[in-house]
């Protein structure tokens, strides 16, 4: 009898090797292929077991005036925050994935999504394969989840699930976990390529056929990735990602992938014995614990999305121990940092040759527009000097090679949200204050250079 032969499968994209590669030739990722035991083969005498995959719509080709309008509404999730982030709200037929760390709250969100989709008549299938039905129970007692249209489902064979949900017909479903699920026909393992690709290509083929909207929770890796091969993330419609600690009580959620809105929206939630909170101001909640008066501290109206929020950049500079100065930061590009350092010492004449910098962005946030970077040169520089930045004022500008302060965009909608939270001045380029209609009692301070605007805020 030959030796049966075993294969090796890229855990990342599906590639499959006869032998190990520490090298995967197909997304050329490192230490990604694992071994599987090949499908069993089937002999000639035995009978041949009927395709379980189901044939294609068989829907002719359209011209595009042929195809109806989209006249369906987005359902609310009856979260704004969440709302938000999907562009207004689930689209029908969407197919949505939210990844993120053990323990962060995924489940409880979308426990609390089932039932504000139930009490607005909706039938909801939540369907778990982590979870037993009482455990599940457990959680709504304490969300204080009782409608009477949401059915919970503990299963985790695709098969038996499909049967659920060919009977009961629902208009949304939560899938938790998509990697728990498996496909009884396949021999390889629960979460193995294999059967998240199968299981989450009948998903997808339930929604499109049946416009019901579908959520599915992702495990991620220890790199913070979606679990499994990236297909996943190309299949679906939405991909979610939360963020934070949870040691903490505050959580971000962002989309890194929307087909129906923008992907620079996030939503903003606090974490209670209740579920989770959303967050309506978050400026007030970001600058809630600053330290004012203290050097190095510096406000920036940056703009998330359609969403104008105050944001508080710190740094701290000192003199290094060291013969080279470090330089670390957390929620800014550390090359865009070391690009402004280097402005910074050639245009305006701070001197960090030996000063360690380290900078921070204050709540957890990451700051990626190129409008924070007279903020961050601002609070180095007030660290250096030892000096404060006026409590009331905020800062945004972009900042070149040559010292100069270039315009930014959405400026009107940036000091509203800073005159709206009490702020009295303002720092900004010269040519957005030439044509801005400033709110009324803010003063605004209109700069060309670099030297410029740090005379204006630290003398």
């Amino acid at each position: 009898m030959a030796k049966e032969k075993t294969v090796y499968v890229c855990s990342a994209c599906g590639y499959e090797m006869p032998r190990w590669m520490g090298k995967c030739p197909g997304c050329n990722a490192w230490n990604t292929m694992e071994e599987q035991a090949p499908q069993a083969s089937v002999s000639q005498a035995a009978p041949v077991k009927a395709n379980k995959q189901r044939g294609g719509t068989g829907a002719r080709a359209l011209r595009l005036d042929e195809i109806p309008e989209e006249t369906s509404a987005r359902a609310s999730t009856g979260i704004a925050e969440l709302d938000r982030v999907l562009g207004g709200g689930v689209v029908e037929g969407s197919l949505m994935l939210v990844g993120g760390d053990p323990g962060i709250g995924k489940s409880t969100l979308l426990l609390q999504v089932s039932e504000h989709l139930a009490r607005q008549g909706a039938r909801v299938l939540y369907i778990s394969g982590e979870e037993s039905a009482r455990q599940i129970k457990m959680r709504a007692r304490r969300l204080g989840v009782s409608a009477d249209s949401l059915l919970i489902l503990s299963e985790n064979a695709m098969d038996a699930a499909e049967k659920r949900w060919e009977e009961i017909q629902p208009d949304y479903m939560i899938i938790d976990s998509i990697q728990t699920m498996y496909r009884p026909d396949m021999a390889s393992a629960p979460g193995s390529v294999s059967q998240v690709r199968e299981c989450a290509s009948l998903l997808m083929r339930m929604a499109k056929t049946t416009g019901c909207a579908v959520f599915l929770v992702g495990h991620v890796t220890k790199e913070g990735a979606i679990a499994g091969p990236r297909i996943l993330e190309h299949m679906v419609d939405v991909v979610l990602y939360f963020e934070g600690d949870r040691q903490h009580e505050y959580r971000i959620l962002r989309a890194v992938k929307n087909r129906f809105g923008s992907v620079n929206e996030l939503g903003l939630f606090e974490m209670h014995e209740k579920g989770m909170i959303p967050v309506a101001n978050p400026s007030e909640m970001l600058l809630s614990e600053r330290a004012k008066n203290v050097p190095g501290s510096c406000v920036i109206p940056a703009i998330e999305g359609s969403r104008p929020m105050l944001v508080d950049v710190q740094a701290l500079a000192l003199q290094t121990a060291y013969g080279t100065p470090r330089r670390t930061t957390n929620g800014f590009d550390a090359g865009r940092l070391a690009l402004l350092l280097a402005v910074l010492e050639k245009r305006a004449g701070v001197s960090l040759f030996n000063q360690d910098v380290y900078v921070n962005v204050a709540g957890g946030l990451s700051l990626s527009e190129p409008a924070a970077d007279l903020a961050l040169c601002a609070a180095v520089a007030s660290s250096v000097r030892d000096t404060c930045i006026p409590g009331d004022w905020a800062v945004m500008g972009e900042v070149g090679l040559a010292g100069e302060i270039r315009a930014v965009s959405q400026c009107e909608r940036r000091l509203s949200e800073c005159a709206r939270l009490g702020f009295t001045s303002a720092v900004l380029p010269r040519e957005n204050a030439r044509h801005l209609k400033a709110p009324e009692g803010m003063r605004v301070y209109g700069v060309e250079t670099l030297a410029e605007a740090l005379s204006i805020l630290i003398g």
